[in-house]
């Protein structure tokens, strides 16, 4: 069973596999269209795509995030459609370095699946690597997915208000520094960050070549947060609870299992004006 990341190799040795399902999670937030039109011209054989804004999230409420968690039975239909059983061992790439892949991890670590792992490198791996591509839509065996939701692994906005004021919890924003530090902000409507919130922005889990750090780097870079507070007590967040996964990814590379996340994040924290936001490079 893979259930962090994979390299390209293995994937190939793999790809026959009929419990072996890829899926394709290109995206980019600033053309929704451009992940599937990616995929349409080439992907990795066999792989379906998943649309972050219509597959890997619910629609937005007035009082959401920008990405609210799929109802689990709808997304475990979906997750069927794409003949992903029990038995299926997953592998989700994209082009951004795991930011997008991350979501599914999660998502489907959320309802009780395990065997679903990150490629690294992503699609720019396999290309460099000189593996076949295609462009056609593989014939997809329904299966059945039974979910298992695993509640303690998201936190409502209440949880995370509660678990800030007792001193519970050590929240960890994903997003960069400026954004953080309310700087800038490009995609919400308010700058800034939750006040308790530390900032360790997901691109510094990687390497010059966009894979993950080993391990023990990972660890260090995490470790100070998990040994305050045990990993569990660890709650990732982002701008809309996407590259949060990413920063959760890590801790279980790096061995700190268990830490959690704030699906809402950012852009659920601020739909609420009562709720406090600071500014400046300070948690």
């Amino acid at each position: 069973m893979h259930s962090t990341i994979i390299d390209v190799a293995t994937l190939q040795h793999s790809l026959k596999d009929p419990q072996w399902v890829v899926v394709d999670c290109r995206f980019d937030l600033a053309n929704p269209k451009a992940g599937r039109a990616a995929y349409i011209e080439a992907h990795i054989p066999g792989a379906r795509y998943a649309d972050l804004n219509k597959d890997l999230s619910a629609p937005v409420t007035s009082n959401s995030g920008r990405h609210p968690l799929p109802s689990p039975d709808i997304f475990a239909a979906k997750l069927g459609q794409w003949g992903i059983e029990r038995q299926s061992q997953v592998v989700a790439y994209d082009t951004a370095s795991g930011a997008f892949a991350a979501r599914l991890w999660w998502l489907l670590r959320w309802l009780g699946h395990e065997s679903v792992a990150v490629l690294e490198g992503g699609w720019q791996a396999w290309q460099a690597a000189g593996l076949p591509q295609d462009h056609s839509t593989p014939v997809m065996v329904p299966r059945q997915f039974v979910p298992r939701v695993r509640q303690d692994l998201a936190l409502t906005v209440e949880a995370i208000q509660q678990g800030l004021a007792a001193h519970a919890i050590q929240l960890i924003d994903a997003r960069g520094a400026a954004r953080y530090a309310g700087d800038v902000e490009p995609i919400d409507p308010v700058a800034g960050h939750i006040p308790g919130a530390i900032n360790l922005p997901y691109e510094g889990n990687l390497d010059s070549q966009g894979h993950f750090l080993p391990a023990e780097q990972l660890r260090a870079r995490f470790a100070p947060m998990a040994s305050a507070a045990s990993a569990n007590r660890v709650i990732h967040m982002c701008g809309s609870g996407v590259t949060a996964c990413h920063n959760l990814l890590a801790m279980e590379i790096a061995g700190l299992r268990g830490s959690r996340l704030y699906p809402g994040s950012w852009s659920e924290w601020i739909r609420d004006p009562g709720r406090n936001v600071k500014k400046g490079h300070e948690a």
